[in-house]
This record gives structure tokens, C-alpha cells and sequence, in this order.
């Protein structure tokens, strides 16, 4: 009786160190995924700022008419 107690707290242990593997491991891949978008999202937002300056016409600082 004692026996079987500690062979299902055994195997209860070994599937958790399992799952707890398993979802470091998907943590980490989701960690690298959101590094790549972020770094994506860096470059694009750098390449629409320059885009928008290129198209952006210029405007002339003038005075407003009650001056």
C-alpha cells in the first residue's frame, strides 16, 4: 500500500517535471518569436517614419492672421 502510494507520487512527478519541460521549451520558442516581431516591427515602423517624411509636404511656418 505504502509502496503503490510512492510509485503514483513518483509518476506524478516524473509527468510533471515532463509538462513543466515541455512548457519551458514553448515558453522559450515564443520568447524568440516575439524578439523576431519586435525587431520586424522596429524596421517597420523605421521604414513608414522615413516614407512619411518623404511624402510629407513642407509646410511653411507663417504667422497666423490676427498677428
Amino acid at each position: 500500500m505504502t509502496t503503490d502510494r510512492i510509485e503514483q507520487l513518483e509518476m506524478l512527478a516524473a509527468e510533471q517535471e515532463k509538462t513543466i519541460e515541455e512548457l519551458s521549451t514553448q515558453l522559450t520558442e515564443q520568447w524568440k518569436t516575439i524578439d523576431a516581431l519586435q525587431k520586424k516591427l522596429d524596421r517597420l515602423t523605421e521604414r513608414f517614419l522615413t516614407l512619411e517624411e518623404q511624402v510629407a509636404p513642407d509646410v511653411p511656418v507663417t504667422k497666423p492672421p490676427h498677428w
